[in-house]
């Protein structure tokens, strides 16, 4: 049964619950990146323009469970809401504080992780917080993979549960990319270890026609090559995983290409000497940090021919220049594609968005971990629980 949204619901002169992911950074009692909370406005305005009082609620950080802390306060995140819907956002200490709430109005409830029980999705909170308005609105992409009070368990027990556009937009990106995608379908995955992409690489490699690594995992499957690492990051213990993984794509007949050359330096750290070397000739002191030109060059003729790329973690240490050249390059060669490119995961989004490129992809995501597992093949708790009550 479809999930239903929010943009169906009549809500006139009734209460809405909106379940948001506004966990922005902050330092020093100052939000540092105001992304989340923008992307929230287009769900809470659709609630406010339909009649609706507004009740919001969100985590920030991770609190001890049921104790306030002062530096996980959303207060200025109230005050910054205020600031980009032109009205007055108060804070609302408790649950019940929060349900007073007229037509026209918007209120955000203090951290649900400062409620007992959140975490644990106790039922007895999950009624607590479902009982605040008539529809809730589960809109959190990136709390969606936990099964949580307010994320699963008040879904389950609202009297009207719905998707906002947020989640709505989110999850149907990713069903371009899963279930029925513009072929030839490819994926970019980087990041620093193989553990924590394993289930990643095991499911997308079913599903796409190419399949490109990058970070610390490549130097794994790298080493699972044959290849001399030097001091890079890798797992010799998941070896025999990388090997199995590119033994597959072979036997498939699909694309796992592997670096020619590679960026290497003695430690990583800002203002190294970079050097490039063959990857079969890496100096035995030194670590792989970012791809070299020439494999630049081999993914980016790869890519070309894609219409469609899911993009999840960057292909080196784009973070500590000079190392952040092959992520650069790709983004750069992603933005100037036709394929409909979707960027997950936190680091991959922000390098797109720190080359000034998120407007030229085709969609990016807000959740981190949510995507992580989307790519897996996992059911999200938060759309199992919205399926359910569709």
């Amino acid at each position: 049964m479809p999930i239903r949204k929010l943009a169906d619901m009549e809500c006139n002169g009734k209460t809405v619950v909106i379940r948001e992911d506004l966990n922005v950074p902050m330092k020093e009692g100052r939000i540092t990146n105001d992304k989340r909370i923008r992307a929230a406005l287009p769900t809470i305005r659709m609630a406010l323009d339909k009649g609706a009082g507004v009740v919001l609620l969100s985590h920030l950080g991770r609190p001890t469970e049921g104790q306030y802390e002062e530096r996980f306060s959303l207060r200025p995140v109230a005050a910054r809401l205020g600031e980009l819907l032109g009205r007055e956002v108060p804070l609302a200490n408790a649950p019940e504080d929060a349900g007073q709430v007229q037509p026209g109005q918007c209120v955000l409830l203090e951290n649900v992780r400062f409620l007992s029980g959140e975490k644990k999705n106790d039922p007895a909170l999950a009624a607590r917080l479902a009982g605040l308005g008539d529809i809730y609105v589960m809109d959190a992409f990136g709390a969606a993979h936990r099964a949580h009070a307010s994320t699963e368990g008040a879904v389950r027990l609202a009297k009207t549960a719905c998707a906002g556009p947020l989640m709505v937009g989110e999850l149907a990106a990713f069903a371009k990319v899963l279930d029925n995608p513009a072929r030839p379908l490819a994926a970019v995955i980087g990041g620093s270890k193989v553990s924590t992409k394993l289930g990643l690489l095991d499911n997308l490699l079913a599903r796409v026609d190419s399949l490109i690594v990058g970070g610390g995992i490549a130097n794994t499957f790298l080493a699972a090559a044959g290849y001399n690492v030097g001091a890079s990051l890798c797992e010799p213990d998941l070896i025999p995983e990388a090997r199995k993984i590119m033994e597959t794509a072979r036997a498939q007949g699909k694309q796992l290409p592997l670096p020619v050359d590679v960026v290497t330096a003695g430690e990583l750290a800002p203002g190294q000497k970079a050097t490039v070397h063959a990857a079969d000739d890496v100096p035995a002191d030194e670590m792989i940090l970012d791809i070299g030109p020439r494999t630049v060059a081999l993914y980016e003729k790869l890519l070309a021919g894609a219409a469609t790329v899911v993009w999840n973690g960057p292909v080196g240490a784009f973070e500590t220049e000079p190392f952040g050249a092959g992520t650069r390059a790709l983004a750069e060669a992603l933005a100037a594609s036709e394929a409909f490119v979707v960027v997950g995961g936190g680091d991959s989004v922000a390098a797109v968005e720190g080359y000034g490129l998120a407007d030229r992809m085709g969609y990016i995501s807000t959740g981190g971990g949510a995507s992580l597992e989307l790519l897996e093949g996992k059911v999200l708790p938060s759309v199992a629980a919205l399926n359910d009550r569709g």
